[in-house]
């Protein structure tokens, strides 16, 4: 049932790009009419859409999901390489949730091409089944990365990148579920036209995909709130990327129900405001959370910063800013002068009295003369008296 809903749930949202008339008032169902500006050389209808220079938003949607597209696959081959540079547990078990995000976006971008074909009832089909799907793919994995650093950041150890992206598949299957059994009773159980539905339905059957992005909002903001610092950076990635996608969610919801049908541009105007809100949340996650994630992975770790004792700058200025006299107390650094002092004062003299006459040079060493015998200082004496 999950299969069919995908086929059929992105068949659908191919189709509203049809409504849209170009300036010019021309018909894009007719066949014989006249092509638009700008197109030709063999694109014709039902692409008038990917070359129309009077309908700007189909150039510059095709022009932002090539851009987008590309980066994705970039970057997920970039990761891919580096995969077995990266060592660390804690940031291997991000990869995989981060590579199914990045296929995530490459589908919204991939799906934005669908408004720039004429609708029928395929592609209308496409569209109702791959729109909620693909949001849900990437809020899933969002949700998984808030669950993964909450872990990390409470000094736990995170789980598998097989885990997370498993997680991540499970919780995206319930969006084709619903959008599966959405298809089923409005087009084969009613007998409707795949293209006719009501905005609010689209709405309603999008319900869960904003479950989602609620629930990682409170997961990256739990994971702010770790005690390992080395985390933060990246829970303040993904809380930024929740918020920006919860307002873009707000916007393009709030104008696709309301602002169409306050502007009076309801049918026309329906196609660029989904096709837009594709491409922007598809370049929104890329700027906010894959490129700033993939860039923390591969980010070798830091090195520890040891004293480098063979170096002898470092030494010399050392000696230079410090003293070792600062490191000696008051009483021991004065007793250490006053010992210096005396050796001065009573070596220096009784060497030079030794010179005079032996008694003064026996006598200006206490030390030698508590040391040696009586006898020898008096022989010591005699003979200095006999010289004089």
């Amino acid at each position: 049932m999950a299969s069919m809903a995908f086929l059929r749930l992105a068949l659908t949202a191919w189709a509203l790009a049809a409504s849209w008339r170009p300036a010019g008032g021309q018909d894009p169902d007719d066949p014989s009419g006249p092509l638009p500006r700008g197109c030709g050389w063999g694109l014709g209808r039902p692409y008038t859409l990917l070359c129309d220079l009077d309908a700007v938003w189909g150039v510059a949607v095709e022009s932002a999901a090539a851009g987008g597209a590309l980066v994705s696959l970039l970057l997920a081959l970039a990761l891919l390489c580096r995969l077995r540079g990266i060592g660390e547990a804690e940031k291997r078990s991000g990869v995989g949730p981060l590579l199914l995000l990045l296929l995530g976006a490459l589908g919204l971008f991939g799906l934005s091409f669908a408004y720039l074909v004429e609708r029928d009832e395929s592609l209308c089909v496409l569209r109702r089944a791959l729109w909620g799907l693909l949001f849900a793919v990437c809020f899933a994995c969002l949700l998984a990365q808030g669950v993964r650093l909450r872990r990390l950041g409470g000094g736990r150890r995170s789980p598998g990148g097989c885990a997370l992206t498993g997680l991540a598949l499970g919780l995206s299957a319930v969006q084709g579920i619903i959008a599966a059994e959405w298809l089923l009773l409005t087009v084969l159980r009613e007998g409707r036209a795949a293209c006719q539905y009501l905005p609010v339905d689209f709405s309603l059957a999008c319900s869960y995909v904003l479950a989602l992005l609620l629930a990682a909002l409170a997961a990256a903001a739990l994971a702010l709130c770790g005690k390992a610092r080395q985390w933060r950076c990246h829970a303040a990635w993904l809380l930024v990327t929740c918020l920006l996608s919860l307002l873009l969610w707000a916007a393009w919801v709030g104008f696709y129900l309301y602002g169409n049908a306050w502007l009076g541009r309801s049918p026309e105007w329906d196609e660029p405001a989904l096709a837009i809100a594709l491409v922007a949340q598809g370049w929104l996650l890329l700027l906010f959370h894959a490129i700033p994630e993939a860039h923390l992975c591969m980010r070798p770790p830091p090195q520890p910063t040891a004293p480098d004792y063979f170096d002898t700058s470092q030494t010399s200025t050392r000696l230079r800013e410090t003293s070792f006299d600062e490191d000696i107390p008051l009483s021991h650094r004065q007793f250490v002068e006053n010992q210096g002092y005396g050796y001065s004062d009573e070596g220096t003299p009784g060497m030079r009295t030794g010179g005079g006459g032996g008694g003064g040079g026996v006598g200006g060493v206490p030390g030698v003369v508590g040391g040696v015998g009586p006898g020898l200082v008096g022989g010591a004496g005699g003979g200095g008296g006999g010289g004089g």
